[in-house]
């Protein structure tokens, strides 16, 4: 099994996933960890700039775990069979062990605003259909 960790600096979880350019990849066998390579990727491979359609660098991992993420990360990965988690452990040896013993601190991915003022347009659609809350009630 693979577990890739977001790093950026390598020595602790980055919380921003999308953004993200360097991960400690980990080979796990059971519930020990067999090795750890450090992968880098370019501006262009990293999530928020790659196309969701096309081959990953991460595609052949089993988990992500990071320290943030959005819905729409989650989405992603989630259709290239990869277990995306965020978490509040910073350490990447210790969220893996956590996780491998089934104690890593979970946190839900985060609200993904499309206006993130980095100066570059997304081409997808934003005109979606509004929701309406309706309040039922049960005959008593």
């Amino acid at each position: 099994m693979k577990i890739a960790v977001t790093s950026q600096n390598r020595k602790t979880i980055t919380g921003h996933a999308g953004k993200c350019r360097k991960f400690w990849v980990y080979e796990v066998q059971g519930k020990e960890i067999k090795g750890k390579n450090l992968l880098e990727l370019t501006l262009e491979q990293s999530f928020h700039e790659s196309a969701h359609d096309q081959p990953h660098p991460l595609d052949g991992v089993d988990v992500l775990i990071s320290g943030g993420m959005g819905f729409s990360l989650q989405n992603r990965l989630k259709q290239k069979g990869i277990l995306a988690l965020a978490t509040s452990e910073t350490d990447p040896d210790s969220a893996i062990t956590a996780w491998l013993n089934g104690n890593l601190p979970e946190l839900a991915p985060e609200a993904h605003e499309h206006d993130h003022g980095h100066g570059h347009h997304h081409d997808h659609e934003h005109d979606q259909p509004s929701l309406t809350v309706v309040e039922l009630r049960l005959p008593t």
